[in-house]
């Protein structure tokens, strides 16, 4: 690996992103900040600290997603991004205009797909360019193959596609449903990542590499992996690619 986004639930991680790139320099390592209730929830002003300290990832709530509780059986309450009347809160366009204004990646957390769709179209409006669905597999935040195109065919977007989805962490989603959505929708705009981290799953480089060998099972090549492992992520990253890979 020659660069990862480390995430967490609860805080910011662009300062532990920064101190560890300064004792590990040979790789790159960014940070970003979840939108839960730990930071205050749709805090824009959480939000502009972390863009100032230059974090690479915002993403929408997660755990504190009412999307989320419900689907975990564990409350009605929590975080929406919708109105009654199934309108994009104010505060979403002044947190989408700082991530605008910083070429930031906007991850869609575990909100519902409808609010998902809501944001992207209202994120493309306000002029975002890197938007990332996170893990669509999820049966929290599942999105149909078809319902993936067309959010592909819009521009901007890309797809998390993680490998904790297919653990007992997230209900065992089966290989096949992640290559068949590859297929479909391409490999132009999908991110591989593990998601990995948790204390009873394998660690993230281990599962990656699970990962690129389950993938290859289902007839994906090694310069297909690389693109989606590897090339996509760090374009969306704004990093620059590896030597060897840039020349390839």
């Amino acid at each position: 690996m020659s660069a990862l986004l480390i995430k967490s639930h609860q805080n910011s991680t662009v300062e532990r992103a920064s101190l560890v790139s300064k004792i590990v320099p040979e790789i790159q390592v960014f940070g970003g900040l979840v939108l839960n209730e730990t930071v205050g929830g749709l805090n824009p002003a959480a939000v502009r600290l972390a863009l100032r300290m230059g974090a690479k990832e915002i993403w929408m709530p997660t755990r504190s997603a009412r999307n989320h509780r419900k689907v975990c059986g564990e409350s009605d309450e929590g975080i929406q991004i919708l109105d009654t009347a199934g309108q994009v809160l104010p505060v979403i366009d002044v947190i989408l205009d700082l991530i605008a204004e910083t070429d930031c990646i906007l991850g869609t957390g575990h909100l519902s797909p409808r609010e998902s769709v809501a944001l992207i179209c209202r994120a493309r409006e306000r002029g975002l360019r890197r938007i990332l669905v996170t893990h669509p597999e999820w049966v929290g935040t599942y999105f149909p193959i078809e319902s993936q195109r067309d959010l592909a065919a819009g521009g901007a977007v890309s797809f998390e596609r993680c490998f904790v989805s297919t653990t007992h962490r997230c209900g065992f989603t089966p290989m096949k449903t992640i290559a068949d959505a590859i297929s479909e929708v391409g490999i132009g705009t999908t991110i591989l990542s593990t998601d990995l981290g948790q204390p009873d799953t394998p660690t993230p480089v281990d599962g990656m590499l699970l990962y690129a060998e389950q993938l290859r099972g289902f007839g994906f090549s090694v310069d297909q992996l690389r693109r989606m492992a590897v090339v996509n992520p760090l374009e969306l990253l704004n990093a620059g690619l590896p030597r060897k890979v840039a020349a390839e």
